[in-house]
């Protein structure tokens, strides 16, 4: 049951992708942010705000079947990235039967934070892309992939 259940959902964001080019992305306002907390220490924040019905999942979603969100740096000699990106925000944690199981996830805004390091005094940038997918109680729309780039050191 549970694969057909899967196997539905994918069939309907393939269909989906064919009609909204990035249907997420329209629905999720992203801004980026640095801010330097230590000699050579900066705080990366992503700030996801989202739009009216819709909540986009937590990275660990809790269940198989909705795309969590997943953030990718692209590699830089010139920084360490420091820990796994820590979430801030009020999260709900819900039972959905289409998922069977409960999942996590933001509704209107969550901030996620990365510390990076950087190996020496330059300026540089942190990049990459955010992967994500909102949903509401009716309908999940296709999932995003937005790239970053934010600048730091100097």
């Amino acid at each position: 049951m549970m694969q057909k259940i899967i196997l539905f959902i994918a069939v309907l964001f393939s269909v989906n992708m064919l009609f909204a080019q990035s249907g997420s992305a329209k629905m999720v306002n992203w801004s980026f942010a640095s801010k330097k907390v230590a000699d050579d220490t900066y705080e990366i924040r992503f700030t996801a705000d989202i739009n009216g019905k819709y909540h986009i999942y937590a990275q660990n979603v809790g269940v198989e079947g909705p795309v969590p969100t997943l953030f990718t740096f692209t590699r830089n000699p010139l920084i360490d990235i420091n820990g796994k990106v820590k979430e801030m925000g009020k999260m709900i944690k819900k039972h959905e039967e289409v998922w069977g199981g409960d999942v996590n996830y933001y509704e209107n805004k969550v901030e996620f934070v990365q510390m990076v390091k950087l190996k020496k005094k330059i300026k540089t940038h942190v990049g990459g892309t955010v992967e994500f997918m909102v949903c509401d109680d009716k309908e999940c729309l296709p999932p995003a992939e937005i790239p970053f780039k934010i600048n730091i050191g100097g």
